[in-house]
């Protein structure tokens, strides 16, 4: 699906003129625009309906906000692809959105060749962050550098390391367990260990922990 042909993209923003042009430009990238939604409640019923590859998902919608759209389409519907679209680059809501299980966060201003990478990226299984965005996120783990060097002693276990890593590959934690074949509880058992281990309150700081530590990657 590297040409983007037979990739199944579903549109989700509450602005008709948005979602008009976003179809227009990803048609022309070679996108099959299956399904469009102007609210995250209608969003969910679609995509259970259309099971598309990858949905382009505004944050700031009515009826039902894009994080909690995401977080229930990706419960539904594990293997879906979710990339927030948003016009700020907003640190906690960054956060929402992996926690939610989304692949990739981009800010409204950037170029439609910019989108098609990230949608052709999504459904390669990587995770796609905006420039601005991942400068914040660099910068949160600045700060978090100097309160945890002492705890950088704690070795998390192989297991606990392909959990993390998949976490940070934007993984919902159905998914980390349908990859690892193991249960959904074995997945939150280690989740709990890996925040007592690295000092973190939740998937995000974990994540942001392991990264500065070496653990995993963002790549």
């Amino acid at each position: 699906m590297g040409d983007g042909v037979s990739i199944r993209l579903m549109l989700a923003d509450d602005h008709r003129m948005l979602r008009e042009g976003l179809r227009r430009s990803m048609t022309e990238h070679g996108f099959d625009v299956v399904g469009e939604a102007s609210d995250g409640a209608e969003a969910v019923d679609m995509a259970g309906e259309l099971r598309p590859d990858v949905i382009l998902m505004d944050v700031t919608m009515p009826e039902l906000d894009g994080v909690e759209a995401t977080r229930l389409v990706k419960a539904a519907n594990p293997a879906v692809r979710v990339i927030m679209l948003t016009m700020h680059a907003d640190q906690e809501v960054l956060a929402a959105a992996i926690r939610s299980g989304a692949s990739g966060y981009l800010v409204k201003d950037c170029s439609t060749e910019e989108i098609a990478d990230a949608i052709r990226s999504a459904v390669s299984g990587e995770t796609t962050l905006s420039p601005a965005l991942a400068a914040s996120m660099l910068d949160e783990v600045r700060r978090l550098d100097a309160p945890h060097e002492a705890e950088e002693d704690r070795i998390v276990t192989k297991r606990e390391e392909e959990v993390l890593q998949l976490i940070a590959d934007g993984c919902s934690t159905p998914e980390v367990a349908e990859r690892l074949y193991i249960s959904q509880k074995t997945v939150k058992n280690h989740l709990a260990s890996i925040y007592q281990k690295l000092d973190a309150r939740d998937r995000t700081q974990a994540v942001l922990q392991a990264v500065r530590m070496g653990i995993v990657s963002l790549d």
